[in-house]
């Protein structure tokens, strides 16, 4: 089976894009464009270091209710961006728990921590801990846990395929992480403005009832995932128990905004 809907990339305004559909017995739906091509993520970064921050959890290095960050914060409201830090400033700008203040400065904190309790440089320890157990050979983190992974469409569905059936953690953990946490919190989504409630789980963005957003139309409120300022996504959609990827070279903007959803809803009716 290769789905057809996944040529709908070839109509997007970007130089060179890529997608996949992988379910969670790790069975590739379909790929088009360059699966293998290596492009930047952004904040799809974000899922990749959470789960090597739960990983850290389970391993006995770290507590997710230990204080990390500002005062006050624990690894828990770093990962579900309620610390109270800026968005790319090492600054307090709230209370923790009282906002959803979308933080890349919260995920660097986070890497600090976990590299510390763990005495392993950050994007060494994501290497061991997620990239070589997945075989995701082409994935790369130099610099920030927030935003500077590498990867390619392969990589992520297996990346993905793990999220969905877990081995590397126990499901209950992978559980907690696509739930609420702090449930009611408002504050932005980058790029689609103020929602009320942010809903957000513990490294992975909750669709919830929120509009606008990047998925579809059809994704089920359960879908979780994220998206990233290259023109970078991935979603796990639990109601369709499967997963897709999309990563470009064109920044995100105006064009994503109209040509995701459309490509999701294409996806998911196929699917």
């Amino acid at each position: 089976m290769s789905l057809k809907s996944l040529a709908l990339i070839e109509n997007w305004p970007v130089p060179t894009a890529a997608a996949g559909v992988v379910r969670a017995d790790g069975t590739v739906l379909g790929t088009h464009g360059p699966a293998g091509q290596r492009f930047p993520l952004a904040s799809v970064t974000k899922p990749l270091a959470a789960y090597a921050v739960l990983v850290a959890y389970e391993e006995g290095a770290i507590e997710l209710d230990e204080p990390a960050g500002p005062a006050g914060s624990t690894v828990r409201h770093l990962l579900a961006h309620t610390s109270g830090l800026a968005f790319d400033e090492h600054k307090v700008t709230a209370a923790p728990g009282e906002r959803r203040l979308y933080s890349n400065a919260g995920f660097e904190q986070l890497g600090d921590h976990v590299a510390k309790a763990t005495d392993i440089p950050f994007g060494e320890y994501l290497r061991q801990a997620v990239l070589e157990p997945l075989g995701m050979a082409s994935t790369t983190l130099d610099g920030s846990p927030a935003k500077d992974g590498v990867s390619t469409v392969e990589d992520l569905l297996r990346f993905a395929a793990e999220v969905q059936a877990p081995r590397l953690l126990d499901p209950r953990t992978v559980a907690e992480a696509m739930t609420v946490h702090y449930p009611g919190t408002k504050g932005v989504l980058p790029g689609y403005g103020h929602q009320n409630p942010n809903d957000w789980g513990l490294g992975f963005e909750i669709r919830d009832s929120k509009s606008p957003h990047w998925t579809g139309s059809s994704s089920s409120p359960r879908t979780f995932g994220h998206f990233g300022q290259s023109g970078t996504f991935l979603w796990i959609d639990p109601g369709t128990r499967a997963a897709c990827v999309a990563l470009t070279d064109r920044a995100f903007g105006p064009w994503a905004i109209e040509a995701w959803p459309a490509f999701t809803d294409a996806v998911l009716a196929e699917l």
